[in-house]
């Protein structure tokens, strides 16, 4: 829990604040953008409003719970269990979101996908928690974990324990920590993992990067691509890239070979055009702008 003596001084008064250990992963201005926002001068999130109804305080309850470094807390010491028990959080399709960010991973966003038989997806590891290994058991448990790149891999070994998930990375990106992974992909090109589930290798940001595409619908991105927090416009960023700018353009384009109408990923927004010709109108845009 966050250290009510390290308050931010730019957080609204009230019961509900951030210390001065956040990290700025924006985790908390995706759940409950009503209750936080980032300050420009600090750096850092804040609390911009306290919660005006039962439903904005539920919201940021769920940020407190999802928050990687603990930075949110209340001052009164609000009971978290109801929000804790509200992840994973459905956001379309039986496509969800997972809360419980790692600092491992700066934060990163993680997602379930639930999908018949119990054949269910972790894409990318959230952090290892109590509430979420019950509620991913009563959703029908975990068979893969897809991570998406070496950044992201968090606590993916305490998930294959209690599931026992297969494991799957690019070759490229597997290190110490990641070498028992069960399928290593391999190569640049689209490799089927299932009938609705498309590994699409998108190396830039690190040089093993993959996208997992879902129906022809949802795109997993990892940090390769994201909805921009300003603009609200598809985004990359070579201030991020680790392996190669060129290469990262180079898999942007690529995706123009693939539908889909949203990009989910690690760090970033998430985005969703209002048809797969949008999407691949908003990807040609921003390839015309790398």
């Amino acid at each position: 829990m966050a250290i009510l003596a390290r308050r931010l001084p730019e957080n609204a008064g009230g019961d509900l604040f951030v210390d001065d250990t956040c990290i700025d992963c924006e985790t908390c201005r995706q759940i409950a953008p009503s209750v936080f926002a980032r300050d420009a001068g600090a750096g850092q999130s804040v609390v911009c409003a306290q919660p005006a109804s039962a439903a904005d305080e539920q919201r940021a309850l769920m940020a407190l719970v999802a928050c990687p470094t603990a930075s949110i807390g209340s001052a009164s010491k609000r009971d978290p269990s109801e929000a804790a028990r509200a992840f994973p959080e459905e956001i379309d399709g039986g496509v969800y979101a997972c809360g419980f960010a790692s600092p491992s991973s700066y934060g990163a966003s993680s997602y379930f996908i639930r999908r018949a038989g119990d054949d269910n997806v972790l894409v990318d590891s959230p952090r290892a928690a109590r509430p979420l290994f019950a509620r991913l058991a009563e959703l029908g448990g975990v068979r893969s974990m897809f991570l998406t790149h070496r950044d992201d891999v968090a606590d993916h070994a305490r998930f294959h324990a209690v599931f026992g998930c297969r494991r799957i990375l690019h070759a490229a990106d597997v290190g110490a920590s990641t070498r028992d992974v069960e399928q290593q992909l391999a190569g640049a090109d689209p490799i089927r993992l299932d009938h609705d589930l498309l590994a699409i290798p998108v190396p830039g940001h690190t040089r093993g990067s993959a996208a997992l595409l879902y129906r022809d619908t949802y795109l997993f991105t990892g940090d390769h691509l994201w909805g921009d927090e300003d603009t609200g416009r598809l985004g990359m960023s070579r201030s991020v890239c680790w392996y190669s700018w060129r290469e990262q353009v180079a898999s942007l384009r690529r995706l123009l070979d693939h539908r889909f109408e949203w990009v989910l990923p690690g760090h970033g927004r998430r985005f969703r055009a209002p048809s797969a010709q949008a999407m691949h109108a908003a990807i040609e845009a921003l390839v015309a702008d790398c």
